[in-house]
């Protein structure tokens, strides 16, 4: 049985792509971890849909001030040169294509580029939030997630069944057992974990994997 990445693994191999000086938004839940693995000499520079630029980790447990709360209602530090505004402003940097990244959970993925990741279909509660103008907006939108459903059945698939977030808008997904780039509507395959074949890894995996070069082996400390 291979062991695959837990969610903190997965959100440290997200914040290795996030490049210097870059302005991102965190998607609500798991990919707020991301904010925790910044590597040494780099500084991205958070933003929150409801109104703070440059936040920074979470306050010790005690310490919170619940004044300073990020889009998820968890308690955030503020960093040098931090910024408050409007919900509305904070849409306009949105919608006005000022974030260079946006790093969003998934329901479903699919090969086109396609996001499902508000509704989990008619019993579901839905969600709709931010995200549908962050995957627009964002001049790069990638996902984390685990590769499979709590039942075991892919995330990554062909076309979604689920109601979308946004069309042909992601390019790179990070999985608790690969990272794959979505190119030209295919899966690309960059890493997978080493003790995983390709078979293994495409037999949960419900659209074709395309390799066209070196698969990396996808190492990640332990956390």
């Amino acid at each position: 049985m291979i062991v695959k990445l837990t969610n903190n693994q997965i959100a440290w191999r997200a914040a290795q792509d996030i490049q210097d000086g870059a302005y991102v938004n965190l998607g609500i839940g798991f990919p707020e971890k991301v904010a925790q693995y910044q590597p040494p000499g780099r500084e991205a520079i958070f933003h929150t849909e409801n109104g703070i630029l440059n936040f920074g980790e979470p306050p010790p447990k005690g310490e919170e001030d619940w004044d300073l709360i990020n889009a998820g209602k968890k308690a955030v530090t503020l960093k040098p040169g931090a910024a408050f505004f409007h919900h509305a402003d904070s849409f306009a940097m949105v919608r006005g294509g000022h974030l260079d990244v946006a790093i969003l959970g998934a329901y479903e993925v699919a090969e086109s580029g396609d996001l499902a990741n508000w509704s989990t279909g008619p019993n579901g509660v839905p969600a709709v939030g931010g995200a549908m103008d962050l995957v627009h907006g964002a001049r790069r939108v990638a996902v984390i997630t685990d590769h499979v459903t709590k039942d075991g059945k892919p995330k990554l698939l062909r076309r979604c069944t689920l109601p979308l977030t946004g069309v042909g808008c992601v390019t790179r997904v990070y999985t608790s057992l690969a990272v794959i780039d979505i190119e030209g509507g295919r899966f690309v395959l960059r890493e997978k974990l080493p003790a995983l074949s390709l078979d293994d890894l495409q037999s949960v995996t419900g659209a074709e994997l395309l390799v066209t070069g070196t698969v990396a082996d996808l190492i990640v400390p332990e956390l």
